[in-house]
């Protein structure tokens, strides 16, 4: 296949060109595109190097059969018709069209056959913090219909990208040596700290991340449930941790819920607190899986279960998942013989 990754020298950028080549995607040709700062850089792709074009409207796209987008919701606004007018079909990780009623938002693991209906050839890749949680959460749907989320998130400087992750070492270092640390990227300084706040924050008191979790949630599970959200950006490099609470229609054991969890897919369980065994980002950080544990009954709640969770948001948040998509069509579309 002809595929075409755009924002190619980002953290997000360089996830995807790893995943393709690790999980043997079947790639012919790889385009890189970039703004003008970046056009000209060189990578390299099984054994090939391959230069970063400018970004244009032009024809650049033609023949491309699926898209990458990772530069930005502005861009993928703008460039939307220029990429999909040949026949590509994009795979956005930007929040541009999540909430589109004709953009289908998709976990693999949860609602994979939704990337089917695509009238745009658009595929919207879900918010990096909802990608992981709503993955157990659709292993719980299955046990009994959830009413109600509360979740806690600890997110990394990974999460607002490569400069988010240079700035947070670069104030490490700067503490180390005695400096004043630089704050560019965040509203304070992050090394040693927490900040109680991403995205920006709208008239409910929410942020639009905190407002991403629970609009998206429900739009992946085909669901009424109610998820409120405490975003807090923490001083670690990648992987995200989360604390999640839940209500369900009926009581659940822990056991069952360990059990769903164990048997969904990209899941690992890592739960024996008495040995204490449990995820951490330093356990996530680099890998495929939603790591899950601290499984147990919430003694708030009658019909309650909580659970911690940490997941590598350039992997799962964002690469994996997107990857996972396109993989998913071209499974599709080799089992039903269809072509371009």
């Amino acid at each position: 296949m002809r595929i075409a990754i755009v924002g190619a020298s980002g953290a997000v950028g360089q996830e995807l060109m790893r995943m393709l080549d690790e999980r043997a995607f079947p790639v012919s040709e790889l385009l890189l595109f970039g703004s003008s700062r970046s056009a000209g850089m060189k990578y390299i792709f099984k054994g090939r190097e391959i230069t970063v074009r400018e970004l244009q409207h032009n024809d650049d796209f033609e023949g491309v059969d699926i898209a990458f987008l990772s530069a930005g919701s502005g861009t993928s606004r703008e460039f939307e018709k220029t990429i999909t007018k040949h026949g590509a079909t994009i795979i956005d990780n930007s929040s541009a069209f999540r909430m589109d009623d004709d953009v289908p938002l998709v976990v693999p693991e949860v609602n994979a056959a939704d990337a089917l209906d695509a009238p745009r050839r658009v595929i919207a890749n879900p918010n990096c913090s909802t990608i992981q949680m709503v993955v157990l959460l659709g292993a719980i749907e299955k046990l009994s219909h959830i009413r109600r989320v509360h979740v806690a998130t600890y997110q990394a400087a990974s999460g607002a990208g490569q400069s988010a992750m240079d700035e947070l070492r670069a104030q490490e270092r700067a503490i180390v040596e005695g400096r004043e640390p630089v704050v560019e990227k965040f509203p304070y300084q992050l090394a040693d700290n927490l900040i109680p706040q991403v995205d920006v924050f709208t008239d409910n008191g929410y942020t639009k991340e905190e407002m991403k979790m629970h609009h998206e949630t429900r739009k992946i599970l085909r669901s009424d449930l109610s998820v409120s959200a405490m975003c807090v950006r923490v001083p670690v490099m990648r992987s995200h941790s989360e604390s999640v609470w839940v209500e369900t229609e009926r009581p659940l054991s822990v056991e069952e819920v360990r059990a769903a969890f164990e048997t969904a897919d990209g899941v690992v369980v890592m739960d024996d607190p008495l040995r204490q065994v449990y995820p951490m980002p330093l356990v996530s950080s680099g890998r495929m899986p939603i790591y899950v544990g601290r499984i147990r009954r919430d003694i708030a709640v009658a019909n309650g279960i909580t659970f911690w969770c940490v997941a590598d948001q350039i992997l799962k948040g964002a690469a994996l998942n997107a990857v996972q998509i396109a993989e998913y069509l071209v499974a599709f579309s080799a089992q039903n013989n269809i072509r371009k």
